[in-house]
C-alpha cells in the first residue's frame, strides 16, 4: 500500500477525494488571495459564526472548513500537507465514499463543538472585557449586562450583538484531526517519524499527544485565535464515528 507512492507521478497516484479536497481547499484560497476583498466576502458568509450573531447561518457549519485565512500560509500547508500525508492511506483503506463521509462528519463535528464552546463562554468572555474597561469588577459588570439584557436596553442588546457576531472561525482543522485520529484508530502501531524528535513514535501516541496538547491550549486560552475545541471536536465526533464502525464490523485495525 504504501510503495505504490514512492514512484511514479505522486500527483496522478493520489485518490480522488483526498485529491479533490486539496485542489478546493487550496483554490479557494488563492482566490483569496488574488481577488481583492474577496476574503472578506467569503469569511462573512461562509466562515462559522456563532449561533445567535448576525452573519450565523447554519450552512456554515460545512463550509467554514474549505476556508483559510489568505495571511497565513502556514495553516493550510499544515492542514493539506497533513490531509495529503494520512488521508491518502485511509483512503484506499477504507475507500472513497467512506473516507468522505467520515471527513465530513469530523469538520461538522468540530464546528458543532467550537458552537457549544462559544456558546458557554461568550457571556464570560464578554464581561471580562467590558469591566475592567468600565473600572468596574466582574460581578458588578455581570450585573449591569444581565440586568439589562432582561430589560431589554438596546444599546447593551446591540452591544452584546455585535460582540457574538465578532465569533468566526475558519479552515479544515477540526477534519483533519479527525483524519490523524482516523489514521492512528486504523494504524495505531506504525511509527511515525516528526521533525522535532529523533525516533519514531506510534501513532496511536502521537494521537494522544495531540489531543492532550490541544485541551490543555483550550483550557490554559494559549494562543487563543487558534480554535483548539474545534480539533478537539473533529477528534471526537471522529472516534465516535470510528467506534460504531468498528461494532458493526465495516472496518478494523491494520497495524
Amino acid at each position: 500500500m504504501y510503495n505504490s507512492y514512492q514512484r511514479g507521478n505522486w500527483w496522478q497516484q493520489i485518490p480522488p477525494v483526498t485529491k479533490n479536497l486539496i485542489i478546493i481547499n487550496l483554490i479557494v484560497w488563492l482566490a483569496e488571495i488574488l481577488v481583492p476583498g474577496f476574503s472578506h466576502t467569503l469569511i462573512d458568509r461562509l466562515g462559522l459564526h456563532l449561533i445567535g450573531g448576525a452573519d450565523f447561518n447554519p450552512a456554515q457549519i460545512f463550509t467554514y472548513m474549505f476556508l483559510h485565512a489568505p495571511g497565513n500560509f502556514a495553516h493550510i500547508l499544515f492542514n493539506m500537507f497533513t490531509l495529503w500525508m494520512f488521508g491518502r492511506i485511509l483512503e484506499q483503506a477504507w475507500g472513497s465514499q467512506r473516507f468522505l463521509f467520515f471527513y465530513i462528519v469530523c469538520g461538522v463535528g468540530a464546528a458543532l463543538v467550537q458552537e457549544a464552546v462559544w456558546g458557554l463562554s461568550w457571556r464570560h468572555e464578554y464581561i471580562s472585557a467590558i469591566a475592567p474597561a468600565n473600572g468596574l469588577t466582574y460581578e458588578h459588570a455581570a450585573a449591569i449586562v444581565d440586568s439589562a439584557l432582561k430589560s431589554g436596553d438596546p444599546n447593551i442588546s446591540d452591544a452584546v450583538s455585535a460582540f457574538k457576531n465578532s465569533f468566526c472561525t475558519i479552515g479544515a482543522s477540526g477534519a483533519v484531526y479527525g483524519i490523524l485520529l482516523g489514521f492512528a484508530f486504523t494504524f495505531p502501531d506504525l511509527p511515525l517519524y516528526l521533525f522535532f524528535i529523533p525516533v519514531p513514535i506510534k501513532a496511536k501516541y502521537m494521537v494522544i499527544g495531540y489531543g492532550v496538547i490541544e485541551f490543555l491550549l483550550g483550557v490554559t486560552g494559549t494562543a487563543s485565535t487558534i480554535a483548539h475545541f474545534a480539533h478537539l471536536g473533529g477528534m471526537l465526533f471522529g472516534i465516535i464515528l470510528l467506534l460504531y464502525w468498528k461494532k458493526k464490523g465495516i472496518i478494523s485495525r491494520l497495524g
